[in-house]
């Protein structure tokens, strides 16, 4: 028991001498890339904070938009979709791959136990009566360990650590693009829906000018290709309005799809559409790094990509472990715990490769090149934002102010085109004219409902570029 006792002492100096040359660490010093960031946005002016100024900071921006519709969709979206579930999946994942790396760290024991009968014949014959056997019976209680002399194993688990967030934001950018995509596509469908309607209208008018047109026809008043011109137009309109229901049919299995349900098992029945259009609230540039859940995951790759170069490294230095033992074999099970029969163990074992052909060299390179790779990806991510941002700063003024001109436009045409089909009647234009002006008409209602449908979607797509409701602090 004696000799037992002392083996504590010796495993705790060999732990304390392994602890202290622990403090030397392989990996560089990880510092995030310097990108370049604008003072403002060029396409800001004019942009300001929005009221009440934490619209867009909720997680749940979509409800910016007072839809009660697309907020139950969205709902079903975060739960349903597959994209998400992936990405989900990928995350959990990577955090299994930190849990095991960590693991590492610390010592593994084993324990071990066995017993075997063996016959061994007195006379080197096989004759059973010569035949002695004996019993043999052993256990044992074993741990190893690898200290983290280099820091190669801290390494690992900060790069696993790294790739775990870069997932995790990876995760937060495909539920983004999921959500946008669905309001993107469930403001095209309303549009549709509005757009059918207009169509609708202008059928039943032109139903009623193709009858005065037959009437005046018939009387004698008008030619046969005023009649002719309005029967073509009214087909051009219905098989307009066969169109839309193809468009329509289309983006509700589009929608269907990313809330992770067959399109047979969804439709979402027409509503009135609102023409509402939520104020995105105004950010400093430099909030932007920290918004964008791409721009996250970047930035974690390259962090797990310095990581790999002090793993790389950590080839230049020799592996040490620690293996310790304690156990006891006997004849008997009675004799198996009795003091006499104890065995223990106490080793250190170091391993150095002396000559690779320059292959840990080549792995370091190798991984100093993978980091140049994630910083010029990183820095490329975030000059797209940029991009993205003042894309829809842009594309959200430049509709603000064609919808004012589209309602202009909308409303002279359709005094022109009411102006002309009283002079119709009174025999004082022909039936081109009408034609040409109803066309116009048509033709400016259906732009401004496209233009005001344009706006909403530039609004989701600003808010996309802006992170939606995601911040870096999430990770």
């Amino acid at each position: 028991m004696n000799t037992f006792m002392r083996l504590p002492r010796r495993l705790t100096i060999a732990i304390a001498i392994a602890s202290v040359l622990g403090g030397c660490a392989v990996g560089p010093v990880y510092e995030r890339p310097a990108v370049p960031v604008p003072a403002q946005f060029k396409e800001a002016p004019g942009w300001v904070p929005a009221s009440p100024a934490d619209g867009s900071e909720r997680g749940e921006w979509w409800a910016v938009f007072d839809d009660p519709v697309l907020n139950e969709l969205q709902t079903a979206v975060n739960v349903s979709n597959q994209n998400i579930a992936l990405a989900a999946a990928a995350y959990d994942q990577a955090r299994a791959i930190v849990r095991e790396q960590r693991s590492a760290l610390f010592p593994s024991v084993v324990l071990d136990g066995g017993a075997a009968r063996s016959a061994r014949s007195a006379t080197g014959t096989t004759v059973a009566a010569g035949v002695r056997t004996s019993n043999n019976y052993q256990v044992s209680i074993g741990g190893s360990w690898e200290p983290d002399v280099w820091g190669r194993l801290r390494t690992a688990v900060n790069n696993a650590s790294a790739s775990a967030q870069a997932s995790a934001a990876d995760l937060a950018s495909a539920r983004l693009a999921a959500q946008g995509e669905l309001a993107a596509n469930y403001f095209a469908l309303r549009l549709t829906d509005l757009q059918a309607g207009l169509l609708r209208d202008s059928i039943a008018g032109y139903q009623r000018v193709l009858q005065i047109t037959r009437n005046r026809y018939e009387a004698g008043i008008a030619p046969k290709t005023d009649v002719l011109q309005a029967e073509t137009q009214l087909a051009n309109a219905q098989a307009d309005e066969a169109g839309l229901a193809r468009q329509r049919a289309q983006l509700e299995h589009a929608i269907a799809v990313l809330m992770g349900k067959l399109p047979a098992e969804f439709a979402l029945a027409p509503t009135p559409w609102k023409n509402f259009v939520p104020e995105v609230p105004a950010i400093v540039p430099s909030t932007l790094l920290q918004r964008r859940p791409d721009i996250a995951a970047a930035e974690r790759r390259v962090a797990a990509a310095n990581e790999d170069i002090g793993i790389a490294r950590s080839g230049y230095f020799p592996s040490l472990g620690l293996n310790a033992s304690y156990g006891s074999a006997a004849g008997t099970v009675a004799n198996l715990f009795n003091a006499s029969s104890t065995l223990w163990s106490l080793g250190l074992s170091a391993a150095q490769a002396i000559f690779d052909a320059g292959a840990t060299g080549a792995r370091v390179d190798s991984a100093r090149a993978a980091h140049v790779q994630a910083t010029a990806r990183y820095r490329q991510t975030v000059l797209t934002a940029f991009q993205d941002v003042e894309d829809q700063l842009s594309a959200s003024q430049v509709l603000a102010r064609q919808v004012a001109l589209r309602q202009q436009a909308s409303r002279a045409a359709d005094e022109a085109e009411a102006q002309m089909l009283n002079r119709y009647r009174a025999g004082q234009v022909g039936y081109t004219e009408v034609v040409n002006a109803q066309v116009t008409a048509l033709n400016a209602r259906r732009a401004l409902a496209q233009a005001q449908a344009d706006r909403q979607t530039a609004a989701v797509a600003l808010i996309q570029a802006l992170g939606g409701g995601w911040g870096a602090a999430q990770l």
